[in-house]
């Protein structure tokens, strides 16, 4: 897969995904991706983004201040 910020490779590779809503903290680990070998930028497939997006609403329901999730873990 190409960098859609640079153009150059990007390798398969895994992690954290960090999204804040509100006073709440949702982290979630192990989130597969590609990582760009120059610019480091992250990027998810649309898969990968449909499921964190799922992970977050679960997580919102819990309305827990911090809450750590691994993503080959989630319901």
């Amino acid at each position: 897969m190409l960098c859609t910020e640079c153009g150059a490779n990007a390798d398969k590779g895994y992690t954290t995904d960090v999204t804040v809503l509100g006073n709440c903290l949702i982290i979630v680990r192990n989130v597969p991706c590609y990582k760009c070998i120059e610019c480091n930028k992250t990027i998810y497939t649309a898969d990968v983004i449909k499921r964190l997006e799922e992970i977050v609403e679960q997580a919102k329901k819990m309305m827990q201040e911090i809450s750590i999730i691994d993503y080959g873990k989630a319901a």
